[in-house]
């Protein structure tokens, strides 16, 4: 963990290495995805069998390609009724919040006569991951499932890895609450490219979401284009920003909410008060060690973490938008204030009562959100990202004499003649038509 100081002369220097610091993805594993990929394309279930096989040690062919419905009623008929109520209250909200989302088609006329407007649709399939190696995420399976069904996707498909061929059956529980259409026991690198392209077994999908490891999102990268994707995901983070009135046992815990992840999530302090960040640092380290992911947390604090210490929490704001982080916590009287001078971060928790975990379940906003300062120009998984817009014009007479001499110039400005040939004939052919409809007995010698 590393302590800056705005007042210290090298902190520009400093504050840029920690934000153009490099925690993901290196070339051995782009290599690695590629080899994967294109086994996967050429060859179909019998490379996806025998990457099952190297990597979660069981062969689909013995233990089962698919997982049945029946297994998903089973896994929630049988958890404990807390745990059950829990994630059915996390569907609803999340449900809740994302039917507000979806877009409402438009269709206007303008003064020149035309007809313009847009049409939504859903996309007909859509895939998603869900982790299922170090941990099983119930949570990821709502936050990526519940939008694509709100959005009217026809078909859902779901791959996850079953280490030994073991699955959590919160993570079934959770796909049968959600709507999940299909479940498949595969994971990694071959899973995206599976459902990219096909298999003899599986049909391939519109859109690939959720997160997963680096192989996984590599897979992402290398295969939008043909399919798409939600983003290409990283390592966890979170910024607090956080004064002296805050209890440091709970801003540690909100700091090691991230770190516990993976040991390149990175977790980051914004202070005004010098005080009180040795006495988070103090509580961070010993929280760590009464955590079972003591290990990963650790890792994570050590090697990625800052606590940073800056004159206000005003002065903290421009450098949590160079950050754009994917989780910010504005812990102070008026969270308010500082959000409305935020501009770049993936989701935000305001005040001192909001701690991160609760948006991780069941707020209702998504989880899924962008990493690695993508937060610049990305948001968070949502309906939209399920969707596509087709807008669409209509022109009558009027309106094509109106504009349509300004497109001929324009194409003929870029040096485009077919382009004016068509926007010409148009015209011509109109009116030729109407001359035929007024004077329809009228004859013409050669």
């Amino acid at each position: 963990m590393i302590t800056l100081s705005t007042s210290d002369p090298a902190f520009d220097r400093d504050f840029t290495a920690l934000v153009n610091a490099r925690r993901e993805a290196d070339a051995d594993v782009a290599r690695d995805v590629r080899i994967i990929v294109s086994s996967v394309r050429d060859e179909g279930d019998a490379a996806l069998a025998a990457f099952t096989k190297k990597f979660d040690r069981h062969d689909p062919n013995e233990t089962g390609w698919r997982i049945e419905k029946s297994e998903w009623l089973a896994a929630y008929q049988g958890l404990d009724p807390a745990l059950r109520d829990a994630l059915d209250l996390a569907a609803a909200r999340i449900t809740t919040y994302h039917e507000k989302q979806r877009p409402q088609d438009s269709d206007t006329t303008d003064d020149a006569g035309v007809r313009l407007g847009a049409r939504w649709n859903a996309i007909e399939a859509a895939g998603i991951y869900i982790p299922g190696g170090r941990a099983a995420y119930p949570s990821s399976v709502l936050m990526n499932a519940i939008p694509a069904r709100v959005a009217g996707v026809s078909r859902i498909a779901m791959v996850t890895p079953t280490p030994d061929g073991e699955i959590n059956p919160l993570v079934l529980a959770a796909a049968h609450i959600a709507g999940v259409d299909e479940i498949w026991r595969i994971g990694g690198a071959q899973a995206i490219a599976a459902l990219a392209y096909g298999t003899q077994r599986i049909a391939p999908v519109d859109v690939i979401t959720g997160p997963g490891n680096a192989w996984v999102a590599e897979a992402k990268r290398q295969l939008y284009g043909v399919v798409g994707i939600d983003m290409v995901a990283g390592p966890s983070e979170i910024v607090v920003v956080a004064d002296d009135r805050n209890d440091p046992q709970w801003i540690a815990a909100d700091l090691l909410s991230q770190a516990e992840h993976d040991p390149t999530s990175q977790s980051i302090l914004f202070t005004d008060d010098a005080a009180f960040a040795r006495t988070v640092a103090d509580a961070v380290d010993m929280q760590i060690g009464q955590l079972a992911t003591a290990n990963t947390a650790r890792t994570s604090w050590d090697a990625n973490g800052a606590i940073i210490v800056t004159a206000s929490l005003d002065e903290a704001i421009p450098l949590v938008d160079r950050l754009a982080p994917e989780h910010l916590q504005l812990a102070c009287d008026d969270p308010q204030a500082l959000f409305d001078k935020v501009r770049h971060a993936g989701s935000v928790f305001m005040g001192r009562l909001t701690p991160e975990a609760i948006g991780d379940y069941v707020a209702g906003p998504n989880h899924v959100l962008p990493t690695g300062r993508r937060a610049r120009f990305a948001s968070g998984l949502s309906v939209l990202d399920f969707m596509k817009r087709t807008s669409f014009l209509q022109l009558d007479e009027a309106a094509l004499a109106a504009i349509g001499p300004a497109a001929v110039a324009l194409a003929e400005a870029e040096g485009l003649p077919a382009h004016a040939k068509s926007g010409r004939a148009a015209s011509v052919t109109h009116h030729t038509a109407r001359l035929a409809l007024y004077a329809p007995h009228r004859s013409f010698r050669a």
